[in-house]
């Protein structure tokens, strides 16, 4: 029958050339699932805060669902100097994204949120609930509020049309493929890249931004991409879900560091330049709803190894990473 190895699904990946998407093809590959296909995108395949652009991306390959990854993202201190751009960036690459999937008939979208939305001044460990009591901390305040906004459209395009649309809440994610540009990289990939310079020039000492005592929890891309495919396949609320690693594994920035330089091979001295912000000093988060709701245990890949992979993955690949 001509019709037997016609995949059910199309799914679209927008920032699928990024630090997650990449995960997801590794894992999707992996799988090698005939009734899905999988299409990926990047910022050069059409600039999604442009309205017309997105609707050919949708025209041309018609998904079925769409797991929304793109967004402008960056460090602390990029976020510090930009909130403005962050902001009025992801509003419009969110609106577009899922208004063009409402008006293609897209059966479902799963957006990606990020732990910094919640609160400033909350309790902890914070839940899936507590998105929307308070404001943001006031360093990545246009990120955070831009992104806040996909769960309000989420519910919007439930309660009027009866969607499928939700969004993930991971925590810090990184490991191959991240953004190790020194001026706007994640506390890891940007550690990564500084270690890796510091030992090839010989030095002595390594000065880390802050005083490295914030809490984190810090999840390996493989596994949020293992992850978000459940949530795809088998997580049908529209609430938000919180995929992030267990409380008892978050770590201080200065821990995260001295991982790093072990794996690096850097034997300097860490100092801590406390006159730099912290941020917010913890946003732990709980895993509890991703816990009750998946039927067998998920195994997180130990910290101290992730670390070492993306390590060494920078390391063999410094001349293509994104720096």
């Amino acid at each position: 029958m001509s019709g037997e190895n016609t995949p059910s699904k199309v799914i679209l990946v927008t920032g699928g050339t990024g630090l997650v998407g990449r995960a997801i093809k590794a894992v999707i590959e992996e799988e090698n699932n005939p009734s899905e296909k999988w299409v990926f995108l990047g910022s050069k395949d059409g600039d999604l805060s442009d309205k017309a652009a997105t609707v050919k991306i949708f025209e041309t390959y018609k998904p079925t669902h769409v797991i929304h990854l793109a967004a402008m993202v960056g460090g602390l201190f990029h976020n510090m100097s930009h909130n403005l751009d962050y902001f009025r960036t992801n509003f419009l690459i969110n609106d577009n994204v899922l208004n063009t999937a409402f008006q293609t008939g897209v059966e479902k979208v799963v957006s990606c949120l990020s732990t910094c939305i919640f609160p400033d001044k909350t309790s902890y460990p914070i839940d899936e609930t507590m998105i929307h009591n308070g404001p943001p901390h006031n360093s990545n305040f246009g990120y955070s509020y831009a992104k806040r906004m996909i769960d309000v459209y989420n519910r919007g395009y439930s309660e009027q049309y009866g969607k499928k649309y939700t969004a993930v809440v991971p925590c810090n994610v990184f490991g191959p493929y991240d953004n190790y540009n020194l001026e706007s990289s994640h506390v890891i990939p940007g550690l990564i890249h500084k270690l890796y310079n510091a030992k090839k020039q010989g030095a002595n000492e390594f000065h880390v931004l802050g005083t490295g005592k914030p809490l984190r929890q810090f999840i390996y891309s493989i596994d949020l991409a293992k992850l978000f495919l459940w949530v795809l396949r088998n997580y049908d609320e529209v609430e938000p879900i919180i995929l992030s690693v267990d409380e008892k594994d978050e770590v201080t920035i200065a821990e995260v560091a001295e991982l790093i330089a072990k794996a690096i091979g850097f034997e300097g001295e860490l100092k801590y330049d406390t006159s730099a912000g912290n941020g917010q000093m913890k946003k732990t988060a709980s895993n509890d709803k991703l816990r009750k709701l998946m039927k067998e245990k998920f195994e997180f890949t130990p910290l101290p190894e992730a670390i070492k992979t993306s390590v060494n993955w920078f390391v063999e690949n410094y001349d293509s990473a994104r720096r």
